[in-house]
């Protein structure tokens, strides 16, 4: 594809240069700065002035003063000239000899008294090494080209002489020669070669037919040289024979080559092509005939008919990319803008590199290639208001952005890119949620962090997306006061008070979800929403708000209500934490989450206080008794589960009030067991079994009541109260009952013989009991003393055991010898000691003997050795 990246102007007219005179030509070209030399076929050098002009249109235009023109005297044409601007001179080849004119006066200059002189003779072609190996800035280097011998020769000029540096020979005659450092790039009869001069290695590049085509060797950059090769191509290679860029592919008939980075200028008879280095591809093509001389001085591109001269301007590099660009060549404007860095201010590239990509990040967007943008925006580092800019009603109101100038893209908003397409609409709104997803909490977006939060949460909302609870948990900077409205337009209305909450406005988003749950607005984002409220209410730390919303909760469900205090931290830091009391006395009213309150308490929390147990106590019997007072039968399933409660409360807890109980309970023969239990806490265990054994004639229950009430006691309350339920069963008297209670006494014995006096049982059991009934009993009780005093035996063993190893520590401590002196101190009171009445204590450690007497006979648990001393301790001592 074409691309306009030169213009072709006129530099030098044909009537200012030749006048009248038709036979004259153009042979050669030199520019230096401002000043063009022209030699031509009549042996003339023409000296004129360029100035660059702008034309009306904005386009660069040039006049040129012609100064002077000198006739050099040899009746042939110019064939080369070459300007040494350090020198001011021209170097000048004409008939085969090479020689210096001084620049401003067009004189030739004398050889230097004494030197070698200031000419070549014999010479076909020469160039100047533009990567110079001399460190002298006032001479120039070049290599000439012997017609006489197959040899080139290096030279260094000084403003009036020539010096003999090298010469090297060639194995076939060179028609062009091109230098750069020691390096020499020839073209030979049949080919192309890389001569270092100073070391003699060669490198064969290529075969080339001199005498079909005009060979091409030109110096485009360090150590590097463009080539004309055969099939049309431009042939790239280095000081090392290697060709690191592709080739270009021009005409055939190429008679000149320049480089004007990034592009490749050749000129055939009839056409200037232009190709591109960075893609080989061909940009543009100019029509110029009767074209011979194409020459680029210092970036400058000039080209010459026979009868005039032309310069080949470039457009400004900004305009080349604007130009690919609204041809929505991206591809190929990038490539230019990257390929242009080295010849760009580091800064001045960066921005100019980010605009491009944003605008090749818009192109894509508009053919709805997205992924490609995305890429684009993200390498250009895009101000991501820009794309929310197209979007309508997305950007804040209070945002004070405006769109980059000049644009960026030629769409006014969304509507005009889509051309009314809903379909092509809802892609591009999936693209930014994607897009804005990817930037958000990037340091790209540090700048409009509010913009892209509240753009977000709008997409969010209108497409429904799972992502708008994750956007509003986390931190974000969404504006309330245009995210509102948006939320409250799509139903979000949990997502609305989670948006409340991220501004500090709790009160409004729990009054929001409150209506949700209640019905009156229409929300299914959280079936769970009423436990999520307890969730909130619980771990808030504002109590007023707690207190506020608290019953609300509690009135829809107490069970799951009260959570939000019994789910509260209960630890040592109590601040900010409602007091148990408090509660207690405001779930006055919520009878049902009081009482779910106080097991929490009690039960969970195991809360020692009488108050909170005591209460409990009495809402479980009022509940049993509610239960057993009703006009219809209770469940059985109900009523046993309220007992069990309550039971189980009565007899793990010792802080309830007892006869408070009691009082309540009294004459409810219904709650016979539970009263038991009561007398069991008073320590009345004879009217407890009473009522166990002959109320209720629950046997397993009292055997049971025995086990529990001696549970933390020793194993002689356990006896105890099992000779009490014995008695009972043996004084039952006569009747029918007397022999459920004797079997009652004989099961009793059985099971716990070991736990009986063997001897107190046998005095008070019947004569009439068979010693078979009781064989168990017996068995156990045997064993059990057999046991006892066998492990008594055992305990007087190890007691002897331990005193007579005391007896033996105490005569090896008798027996070492205590030292006691004057500068060693007493243990207790730390003064030292000035008698030897002291006492030893374990470890060899000595003591004053009123020290260890008064310790012994203090009985006051904070008393220390340093109190007040006693009578044989006033004497004055020292201190160690």
């Amino acid at each position: 594809m074409s691309v306009k990246a030169f213009e072709l102007v006129p530099a030098v007219e044909r009537d200012l240069l030749m006048g009248d005179k038709a036979r004259i030509n153009v042979e050669c070209l030199e520019c230096c700065g401002k000043h063009l030399y022209v030699g031509t076929n009549d042996c003339f050098v023409h000296h004129f002035l360029l100035e660059e002009v702008p034309s009306p249109k904005g386009r660069i235009a040039y006049v040129a003063q012609k100064l002077q023109q000198k006739y050099l005297g040899l009746k042939k044409p110019v064939a080369e000239l070459r300007a040494a601007s350090a020198l001011e001179r021209l170097i000048v080849l004409c008939d085969g000899v090479l020689f210096l004119v001084d620049m401003a006066t067009l004189e030739t200059v004398p050889s230097a008294t004494g030197s070698g002189g200031a000419r070549i003779k014999g010479v076909t072609s020469f160039c100047m090494n533009g990567n110079p190996v001399n460190a002298d800035p006032f001479c120039v280097e070049i290599a000439v080209i012997s017609s006489r011998r197959r040899t080139v020769q290096v030279y260094t000029v000084f403003e009036d002489r020539v010096q003999l540096v090298k010469e090297v020979t060639t194995t076939e005659q060179p028609s062009v020669v091109s230098l750069d450092g020691y390096f020499l790039c020839l073209a030979l009869a049949s080919q192309y070669m890389i001569l270092n001069y100073t070391t003699g290695a060669s490198q064969d590049l290529f075969p080339y037919n001199s005498e079909e085509r005009r060979p091409i060797v030109k110096r485009i950059g360090r150590e590097e040289f463009l080539l004309a090769a055969p099939g049309g191509l431009g042939m790239f290679a280095n000081a090392e024979g290697v060709s690191q860029r592709a080739p270009v592919n021009w005409s055939e008939r190429v008679i000149g080559a320049a480089v004007c980075f990034p592009y490749v200028v050749a000129l055939d008879q009839d056409f200037i092509s232009i190709h591109s280095m960075l893609d080989q591809q061909l940009k543009q093509s100019l029509a110029f005939r009767d074209g011979h001389i194409l020459q680029d001085f210092e970036g400058k591109v000039v080209l010459a008919s026979t009868k005039a001269v032309y310069i080949l301007v470039p457009l400004p590099l900004e305009q080349q990319i604007q130009d690919l660009l609204c041809g929505d060549r991206v591809e190929e404007a990038l490539v230019l803008t990257e390929g242009a860095q080295p010849n760009i201010p580091r800064d001045r590239f960066q921005i100019l590199h980010r605009r491009i990509l944003q605008q090749a990040g818009f192109i894509q967007f508009g053919q709805l290639q997205f992924q490609e943008a995305q890429e684009y925006f993200r390498k250009g580092e895009l101000d991501a208001r820009e794309l929310i800019s197209l979007y309508p009603l997305l950007l804040p109101p209070t945002s004070s952005f405006t769109r980059c100038h000049p644009p960026l893209h030629p769409f006014a908003d969304l509507n005009h890119l889509a051309q009314g397409d809903p379909g092509k609409v809802l892609r591009c709104k999936r693209f930014l949620i994607s897009y804005l997803g990817t930037v958000r909490g990037t340091e790209a977006s540090r700048v409009c962090r509010e913009e892209v939060d509240t753009a977000l949460l709008k997409l969010y909302a209108e497409q429904d997306h799972e992502s708008l609870l994750d956007l509003l948990a986390s931190d974000n900077t969404c504006l309330l006061a245009d995210s509102a409205p948006w939320l409250e337009k799509h139903s979000k209305y949990f997502a609305l008070g989670l948006l409340y909450r991220c501004n500090g406005q709790d009160s409004a988003a729990l009054q929001l979800w409150i209506r949700v749950v209640d019905g009156e607005l229409q929300d299914s984002t959280r079936p769970d929403l009423y436990e999520y409220i307890v969730d909130i209410l619980t771990f808030c730390p504002d109590l007023d708000l707690v207190w506020r919303y608290s019953d609300w909760a509690l009135k829809r469900d107490p069970k799951v209500g009260v959570q939000i205090f019994t789910k509260r931290s209960a630890g040592k830091d109590q601040s900010g934490q409602p007091k148990p009391d408090d509660v207690i006395t405001y779930l006055e009213k919520h009878s049902h989450a009081r009482l779910f309150y106080l097991e929490h308490l009690v039960l969970e929390r195991r809360v020692q206080k009488e108050k909170f147990h005591s209460l409990l106590a009495v809402l479980y019997l009022e509940q049993v008794l509610s239960l057993l007072g009703g006009s219809r039968p209770p469940a059985p399933d109900q009523l046993s589960h309220a007992r069990d409660r309550l039971q189980a409360l009565l007899r793990e807890s010792n802080l309830y009030r007892v006869q408070l109980l009691l009082d309540k309970m009294e004459g409810c023969d219904q709650l016979l067991l539970e009263q038991a239990t009561l007398h069991g806490k008073l320590e009345d265990h004879g009217k407890a079994l009473d009522i166990l054994v002959h109320q209720l004639r629950d046997y397993g229950s009292a055997e049971a009541y025995c086990l529990w009430a001696s549970s933390s006691s020793t194993s002689s309350s356990r006896q105890h109260l099992l000779h009490l339920l014995l008695d009972l069963y043996l004084d039952g008297g006569a009747g029918e009952r007397a022999g459920d209670l004797e079997m009652a006494a004989v099961d009793l014995l059985n099971r716990h013989g070991d736990q009986f006096d063997a001897v107190r049982v046998l005095s008070v059991l019947p004569e009439g009991w068979s010693l078979q009934l009781l064989k168990p009993f017996l068995g156990r009780a045997v064993r059990a003393s057999v046991h006892a005093g066998r492990t008594s035996r055992l305990a007087l063993g190890l007691s002897r055991a331990e005193n007579l190893q005391l007896l033996h520590d105490r005569l090896k401590e008798r027996r070492k010898p205590i030292l006691v002196s004057e500068k060693r101190g007493c243990h207790l009171c730390h003064n030292t000691f000035s008698c030897p009445d002291v006492v030893c204590l374990p470890g060899a450690v000595p003591v004053h003997t009123h020290c260890i007497a008064h310790r012994l006979s203090d009985s006051a648990p904070n008393t220390h050795a340093d109190s007040a001393p006693d009578k044989h301790s006033t004497q004055n001592s020292n201190h160690t």
